[in-house]
């Protein structure tokens, strides 16, 4: 289904909108009786230019994840953000050194690529378990820094983009001395880094911040919120405190996910 696109399901009117997640993802839109219900899935309020924008849509009933549904969590500009990752990288280059920057395989990693097509030409390595989700995103149409594949031969001075799994494992070692760095919300959290044994973190989410389930449930008009996946108790408690009639949705799967 295209965005916008609607179909009926017996007397259930069903339509799909962007969710400015990663490349694809929706939010659903359920029309029954009078009544409009959304279910945004992940979701995030920052440009990205690898995706749609988040679409506002108007509702009695929505559905909002989480994840990150604590004040603490605020996203600075995306482009500040990669913008220090490059001066990273050129750091260890300046000694040497590989970069090796830890971030999901698909959303976060070619946002990364898209966002330092603003900044450099250089080509960027890549996971094994990335590659095959870039040329994806390329073949529909995403601008990002030229790739290679990370192989056995020895680089010096490179950033290498890996999943955070594969830093846990021998392929890691390949790249001799290097900085370990990882691209995530959770590295808002003063000693979130440390603790996974990282050199840098860069807060980078694919989730909404804060401010952005804020923005969202306001702008949405719903008279009830279904608060699920995450802070749900904290956000749900916030929000009926400031008057709106919200409670949590428990959820079959909790985790992080790819924050």
């Amino acid at each position: 289904m295209a965005y916008g696109e609607s179909i009926c399901l017996g007397s259930v009117k069903l339509s799909l909108h962007p969710a400015g997640h990663i490349i694809g993802s929706a939010q659903v839109r359920i029309e029954a009786e009078n009544e409009i219900w959304v279910v945004t899935g992940d979701y995030k309020r920052q440009a990205d230019p690898t995706c749609e924008a988040f679409e506002v849509v108007p509702c009695d009933t929505l559905i909002t994840e989480a994840t990150f549904g604590l004040p603490i969590y605020r996203w600075d500009p995306t482009e500040h953000v990669v913008s220090e990752i490059y001066t990273w990288w050129m750091e260890q280059r300046a000694k040497a050194r590989n970069a090796l920057l830890a971030c999901y395989a698909l959303g976060k990693a070619q946002r990364i690529l898209a966002e330092l097509a603003h900044i450099t030409e250089e080509p960027v390595y890549v996971h094994g378990a990335t590659e095959p989700l870039v040329s994806l995103y390329r073949d529909a149409g995403v601008q990002m820094v030229p790739t290679l594949k990370a192989l056995d031969k020895k680089i010096t001075g490179a950033l290498v983009l890996a999943p955070p799994s594969a830093f846990q494992s021998p392929w890691a070692k390949r790249f001799g001395d290097a900085s370990y760095g990882f691209a995530s919300g959770w590295m808002r959290l003063r000693g979130a880094r440390r603790n996974r044994g990282y050199d840098r973190g860069f807060v980078i989410s694919d989730h909404a911040d804060w401010p952005g389930l804020l923005q969202t449930i306001r702008e949405s008009r719903a008279s009830r919120v279904l608060v699920t996946h995450g802070y749900t108790q904290e956000l749900a408690r916030y929000l009926a405190e400031d008057g709106i009639r919200a409670e949590a949705l428990k959820t079959l799967y909790e985790g992080e996910g790819d924050a």
